[in-house]
């Protein structure tokens, strides 16, 4: 099985480091706020992390009930330092791999580059399960790491990056952003774009009805 570094925590510190030079991830960032639904009371952040993409969203919603999910120690401790104090949101452990916990229906779900670590399998059935858990008009945001079309255009990204093929994360299981957009309009979701790219990131969207 392709390996997984996100439990090391030399890892997620070495990641969080260089989190805010990621190429154009601002804009990225932006662009998934503009899809919001106009009020959302509860929010599912897939793969929280340190909880930088729904601590955004608590922004344009600030009474807002949330619920972020990571299964990495690391990850997880800083996410409730920065959400310390808010008993509106809940950081809970869980591993993607496996289904998502009964919590509920939710009016937004989100996930900032976590699900490409996941089999291909495991993408479409979670896509499944948040649209799922979508209450009707809810969104879902998934600000993803994508496969590209070519090996040279693969090169080029990382090393935008400043990264080799011998260096870049093991754990990345990446597939092509129109299979992904596919899947999304077979589960049920309308509404369905990708509303903003740079090389292999990719804002991938969906609402339900």
């Amino acid at each position: 099985m392709p390996e997984n570094r996100w439990t090391s925590s030399d890892h997620v510190h070495e990641y969080l480091g260089r989190a805010d030079s990621i190429p154009h991830r601002s804009e990225g960032e932006a662009t998934l706020l503009e899809f919001l639904p106009a009020q959302a009371t509860r929010i599912l952040d897939l793969g929280t992390g340190d909880g930088r993409l729904l601590a955004l969203a608590k922004q344009r919603y600030p009474q807002a009930q949330c619920v972020g999910l990571d299964f990495s120690p690391a990850m997880l401790e800083r996410a409730r330092k920065r959400f310390a104090g808010d008993a509106a949101v809940r950081i809970l452990p869980h591993d993607l791999d496996h289904p998502l916990p009964g919590l509920g229906k939710f009016d937004l779900v989100i996930s900032s580059f976590a699900i490409h670590h996941l089999v291909h399998e495991r993408k479409r059935s979670l896509y499944a399960e948040v649209f799922a858990k979508l209450s009707p008009g809810g969104a879902f945001c998934n600000l993803e790491h994508v496969s590209s079309p070519t090996s040279r255009l693969h090169k080029e990204f990382l090393h935008c990056l400043g990264v080799t093929q011998e260096t870049e994360d093991p754990s990345n299981k990446l597939l092509e952003m129109e299979t992904q957009l596919g899947w999304f309009r077979e589960i049920g979701f309308v509404d369905v774009d990708c509303l903003w790219k740079w090389r292999e990131l990719a804002l991938l969207v969906g609402r339900v009805q």
